[in-house]
Parts: structure tokens; C-alpha cells; sequence
């Protein structure tokens, strides 16, 4: 495009030397009122050209590169006519700065040196992306506003890097953005919560919501190995596939169950071919017989008596990463990693009595937040060492502030908990709407400021991961 401008700018100076060409018969017959004559006309087109070109550099220049200026300033030259005024041309910058849920303040930032997952929660009062209780696709147990939670203020905070803004979650350009894409979740049931999130803020987008369907009949996600949404309007899905360790758990003929560190999970020939894939694993690599590790992990016919689960989280993810480098089409496919999402049980665990109920706001000190998890530098480190490039979704710190977003007790209906009597707590998973709706906001930043789907080439970003 910066061609374009230097294509059409030498035009410009030809107008006087055209112009006098044409008139050079006049100028034999009569030089004094032909001289008069073309200093008229020349600066007739001074005045016409001078208000113009004022409207359009200081407006069109301001914050953008030279290439991006370039191509506005030819775009609005081959388009706006000479008599355009500067008050026509404000108006329609204004407007495009005015988009729905967006405003001054959200004006996006110099992301590319910015690290996106470092920030803090503030408090905002717009509208989430989709109403509590109109999403009919959300799992019971994420379901808080059904299951009767009767406090809302967890809604109402946005993730705020400290050094960028990042753009709102736009539907409708997010499924711009994937028409005709096919996006993949693989992993456990928070990567559930967060396809679940996805499914119900571009629903929302849709004028017409009957305008995406499920591929599968059923409504409940937990025990479904395999599920997948499409937009009709964007021949696009948006898919789900339960893998919660990325590697093969094995049942032998014993009935013995293990974990086989050295294979990926059979299912993987159903993504492969994805566009773009979110990968997770982490919780059930905190469950008892994952970390006591005996008898349980596998390599080849070789069944550990005892390995820790560190050195076998090692293992998985390389076996992991081998099989994306040696099948992934990085040309084709854009890979993503989401990090692991902080649980805050107190007093006991999951399966010991552990809760969070009664938690309406964030933590707001850093000093407060746990240590980093061991899984994640792990993570980290064999992410590192792949050939493929994997974009890192690493939520772990914005995810630690947020003790108040679990289902806590409203992971079931108030009539299933009983009077009196204990109930197991979801202090893991998170409410929908609620803290997922943030990862898909940082997942649509990345891909809109990337420029995914209007290219060819799939991004890399690393100014976002630093």
C-alpha cells in the first residue's frame, strides 16, 4: 500500500505542467490574460486541495505506522471527493472509535511489547457478554445463576493488563475471524468451562440464535468424550474434546488402570486437522492416585512402582509436544496452551471437605496470591523447546485473584443440597458467566490483533508472551 501512496503522489505535481500544456495556444495569442487566467486556476486548486489534505493527515497519522498510515491516506484520496469536509471525516472516526461495548478508555495500546496476563481485575459496569441464565449450552455445575447464587458483583470486574489496553470481546468479529475455521478445546473439564464460555458469547452475538446447533443431541457435557457447535452463517464449530491427562490411560486385561506417559490420547486423530487448537492439562494431575504415583504411570511394557508425578507431568508433556511437532501443519494450524487455573479450597481439598462459599470479592494483593505452580514452569520449559510454535494462554495469576467466581455450593440445585447436610464443593471450576469469559477476551485480543482470518499465514506474537 505505501506503493500505492507513491504511485499516486508524482500525479500530483503533473496538474500545472497538463494544465499549461492545453492552454499553450492561449498563452501565443494572448500571455498577460492567459498568465492572469492559469494563476487563477491554480490557485483555485490550492484552495481546494489545502483543507483536505489538513483534514486527513493529522487524523489519519496519529498513532499508526507508516505502512497503516499510508494505506488510510490512499484509501480516503481514492474515495473522499475534494469538496469532503473535515467535520464529515471526524464524524466517521468517531464512529469507528464508538463500537458496541467499546470505548475511549479501551482504545488498544502498544500490545505487541506488552505482556497481556500481567495485570489486575477493576471493576466495570458493563454488561457481560452474555446474561446470567440465557446461555441454554452451560453445564449444570457452571450453571451458578440457575443453582440459585444470589450475589452478582463476581460479574462485574474485567482483567486490565498494567501496560496495554486490550480490546473487548466482540462476537461478531470473532466469527468473522473463524468463518469457515474449525477452533478446538482439548483437555480437561476447565477446558470445558472455557469452550462452554466461547459457545455462549458468540451465541449472543447471533441476531437469529437458532442460527447455530449442536452436533450431538445431548445437552450434558460432562460425560461426552466429543462435542461440537456450528454457525451455520459462518461455516464455522467450535469443538470440545475430553482429554484430560493429553496422554493414554490404559485399562489392562486385570482391570488395572494406567497411565501410559508415552502415548498421546487416541483421540488426537480427531483434531489434527483443526485450525486452531487450546490445549490444557493440570488438575488431574493434583488427584490422589496421579500424585501418589504408585503402580499407576507406563512407559512401554514398563509399569512404575513409583515415579513422581512431577518427573511423569515431564514425560507426558514431551510425548505431548513430540506429537504435535512431528503432526501439527504450522501453516495450517495455530496451537495454543492454556495454563493451569487456580483452585482456592480452604480447609481440606475436594474430596476432604475443602470450600469456598461465602467469597463475593477477589483478592486485590499480589502478596496474597500462591506461589507459581511447579506445573506451569514445567510447562514452560518444554514449550520452549518445541519447533512448533505454541502460543501460551498462561492465566494462572489473573485466575488466583479470583476466589470469588466458583460454583462453591450452587455447583447443584439448592433442592439436590439438602438442609444440614454437607456438599462437596467446586472450588475449581468456575461460574458461567464469570472468570472464562476473560481467557476468550485474551484469546479474541490475540487473534484480532494478529489480523487471523484476514491472512493467510498463521502469527506468532512473541511481543504478547514476554
Amino acid at each position: 500500500m505505501a506503493a500505492s501512496l507513491k504511485n499516486l503522489f508524482p500525479t500530483l505535481p503533473q496538474f500545472p505542467t497538463t494544465l499549461s500544456f492545453s492552454l499553450s495556444l492561449s498563452l501565443s495569442l494572448s500571455p498577460p490574460r492567459t498568465h492572469f487566467f492559469v494563476g487563477s486556476v491554480l490557485l483555485l486548486l490550492l484552495l481546494l486541495l489545502l483543507p483536505l489534505f489538513f483534514c486527513l493527515l493529522p487524523a489519519s497519522f496519529a498513532h499508526t505506522s507508516s505502512d497503516a498510515a499510508a494505506e488510510t491516506l490512499v484509501s480516503r484520496l481514492l474515495s473522499t471527493s475534494a469538496t469532503a469536509s473535515c467535520a464529515s471525516l471526524s464524524a466517521v472516526e468517531e464512529t469507528e472509535k464508538r463500537s458496541p461495548r467499546d470505548g475511549g478508555a479501551d482504545e488498544v495500546g502498544d500490545v505487541n511489547s506488552c505482556n497481556i496476563f500481567d495485570g489486575n481485575w477493576v471493576m466495570d459496569d458493563s454488561e457481560p457478554v452474555y446474561r446470567p441464565g440465557s446461555c441454554p449450552y452451560i453445564d449444570d455445575a457452571f450453571n451458578c445463576f440457575k443453582n440459585g447464587r444470589p450475589d452478582s458483583d463476581f460479574l462485574r470486574f474485567r482483567w486490565k493488563p498494567y501496560e496495554c489496553q486490550i480490546p473487548r470481546f466482540d462476537g461478531r468479529k470473532m466469527l468473522k475471524m473463524l468463518r469457515g475455521k474449525r477452533l478446538v478445546f482439548v483437555g480437561d473439564s476447565l477446558n470445558r468451562n472455557m469452550w462452554e464460555s466461547l459457545v455462549c458469547a458468540l451465541r449472543e452475538s447471533l441476531v437469529d440464535k437458532n442460527r447455530v446447533f449442536e452436533v450431538s443431541g445431548k445437552r450434558e457435557f460432562r460425560t461426552q468424550g466429543f462435542y461440537s457447535f456450528r454457525f451455520l452463517d459462518y461455516k464455522c464449530s467450535i469443538d470440545f474434546i475430553r482429554s484430560p491427562f493429553l496422554v493414554q490411560e490404559t485399562m489392562s486385561r486385570t482391570l488395572r488402570e494406567t497411565l501410559r506417559l508415552d502415548v498421546i490420547q487416541d483421540s488426537s486423530s480427531k483434531y489434527r486437522d483443526a485450525d486452531l487448537i487450546v490445549f490444557n492439562t493440570g488438575h488431574w494431575w493434583t488427584h490422589q492416585k496421579t500424585f501418589k504415583g504408585q503402580n499407576y504411570f507406563q512407559e512401554g511394557n514398563h509399569v512404575y512402582e513409583k515415579l513422581e508425578v512431577t518427573d511423569a507431568y515431564s514425560k507426558a508433556l514431551k510425548t505431548w509436544a513430540q506429537w504435535v511437532d512431528a503432526n501439527i501443519d504450522s501453516n495450517r494450524t495455530t496451537v495454543f496452551f492454556r495454563g493451569f487455573s487456580a483452585s482456592h479450597f480452604r480447609g481440606g481439598q475436594w474430596n476432604s471437605g475443602g470450600n469456598c462459599d461465602g467469597e463475593t470479592q477477589p483478592i486485590t494483593e499480589e502478596t496474597q496470591l500462591a506461589p507459581y505452580p511447579w506445573m506451569m514452569r514445567t510447562l514452560e520449559s518444554v514449550i520452549a523447546e518445541m519447533k512448533t510454535p505454541v502460543l501460551y494462554l498462561n492465566v494462572t495469576k489473573m485466575t488466583d485473584y479470583r476466589k470469588d467466581g466458583h460454583p462453591s455450593i450452587f455447583r447443584q440445585p439448592e433442592a439436590s443440597r439438602g438442609d444440614g447436610i454437607m456438599v462437596q464443593q467446586d472450588c475449581s471450576h468456575w461460574c458461567l458467566p464469570g472468570v472464562p469469559d476473560s481467557w476468550n477476551e485474551l484469546l479474541y485480543a490475540i487473534l484480532q490483533i494478529s489480523g487471523y482470518g484476514s491472512r493467510s499465514n498463521n502469527p506468532w506474537i512473541s511481543g504478547l508472551f514476554q
